[in-house]
């Protein structure tokens, strides 16, 4: 049986859990996930991640609701529209730190909790040969920043500070703070 629901048809945030552990039910949900007026990156990031966890109507166990998103220069970096639009993301990055700010919620018994992880990745710099040779795998277009850390973008990053997993997409030791303060444990206890 499941310990909790995963709010999120994301493979990355399943292989997370499944990492530590930890047995859930998908449960897809769809969410307005529009900036508001004047929010902050980390308020945005929070907000989805609560709103997710919240979106599982009639729920029996817990849900985890999680977001990521990345920033350069106070700008979110989205998906691309374009090769174009990639180019000028990743150029962006090329020699420079950006931020991931990734936001994990649980919501149970009318209770939500919510623990945002914060983390700079370092790009080495990139041609723009490379850069259109990497459009051409596929794997940018669908990815927020047009990459993504454990693809093959990994040959880019220099270096990260803060956490892989939660550059990835579940913050882990966040996650387990959080399912751990409800009880719930990857662990089996010794009797």
């Amino acid at each position: 049986m499941s310990q909790i629901i995963l709010a999120s048809a994301s493979p990355r945030r399943a292989e997370l859990l499944d990492q530590v552990g930890i047995t859930y039910d998908i449960q897809s949900v769809d969410i307005d996930e529009s900036v508001r007026p004047n929010e902050s990156a980390e308020d945005l990031v929070q907000r989805l991640a609560i709103e997710k966890s919240l979106a599982v109507a009639n729920a029996d166990k817990p849900v985890l609701g999680s977001d990521t998103l990345g920033l350069i220069n106070d700008h979110i970096l989205v998906k691309p529209t374009d090769l174009d639009h990639s180019i000028k993301m990743l150029s962006d990055m090329s020699g420079n730190w950006h931020e991931i700010l990734s936001a994990v919620a649980i919501s149970y018994n009318g209770n939500t909790h919510v623990k945002l992880n914060r983390n700079r990745v370092l790009f080495r710099e990139i041609t723009q040969d490379e850069m259109i040779r990497y459009w051409k795998t596929g794997e940018p277009q669908d990815k927020a920043g047009s990459y993504a850390i454990q693809g093959i973008a990994a040959m880019f990053i220099q270096r990260i500070e803060g956490s892989y997993s939660g550059i990835m997409g579940l913050p882990l030791f966040e996650t387990m703070q959080l399912l751990n303060d409800l009880g719930i444990s990857n662990l089996e206890t010794s009797e």
